[in-house]
């Protein structure tokens, strides 16, 4: 199976009807992609999202799992490689952050006259603060309900590709998995990941 089939398959089992957890196995292989090109070439060029939106996500990750005392961010776990590569082996996910990044800068047009990107840290943080509250509210306020599937994505999948990266195995301590083909991230280390970051608020 060549990379590009395989990551097909990965992706088609993140967006399918039933949505399945990745593998460890599957999560290294996208991580394996990612890690070969930058010895390759140096650097990781995206191959969907286009340069701005590769930039939105760097900074989305970086405010979803932000460096700490223990570990590095999500960035420094290669999660927007890891989401860049995946969107590029599934149309319809590259259509949901596609799509969604553009929402989040016409949001933030409308209220601050910048993109996501060159607004303040302040401004950055207070709308995925909305954005997080809005996703665990049974009434989202009309502005933020088209942008909550991508909020789902984007922090989901930053989650999953650090805890599936070698900084974030280390960080939880994971072993090994032995005979077992699935990995799921633990609900531990979901909770202790979102607690990590600025806009997770309980």
């Amino acid at each position: 199976m060549t990379r590009r089939h395989l990551l097909e398959t990965i992706a088609a089992g993140l967006t399918g009807a039933v949505e399945a957890p990745i593998s460890l196995e599957a999560a290294q292989h996208v991580h394996n992609a990612a890690e070969q090109e930058k010895r390759a070439s140096g650097r990781y060029t995206p191959k969907f999202l286009n340069e701005h939106e590769y930039r939105t996500v760097q900074r989305l990750a970086e405010l979803i799992v932000p460096a700490d005392d223990v570990s590095g961010s999500a960035v420094d776990a290669g999660a927007p490689e890891f989401i860049d590569l995946l969107c590029s082996g599934s149309q319809e996910l590259g259509d949901i952050y596609s799509g969604g990044l553009l929402w989040l800068d016409s949001l933030m047009l409308r209220r601050y006259a910048n993109t996501f990107l060159d607004a303040t840290p302040k401004q950055q943080t207070g709308i995925m603060d909305e954005l997080g509250a809005a996703a665990r509210s049974k009434d989202a306020p009309g502005e933020l309900a088209p942008g909550l599937r991508f909020f789902d994505w984007v922090l989901k999948m930053t989650v999953d590709a650090f805890y599936t990266s070698p900084i974030g195995i280390k960080d939880i301590g994971f072993q090994g998995n032995g005979v077992k083909s699935e990995y799921i991230v633990p609900a531990e280390a979901i909770e202790y990941a979102l607690k990590r970051s600025p806009l997770w608020k309980s």
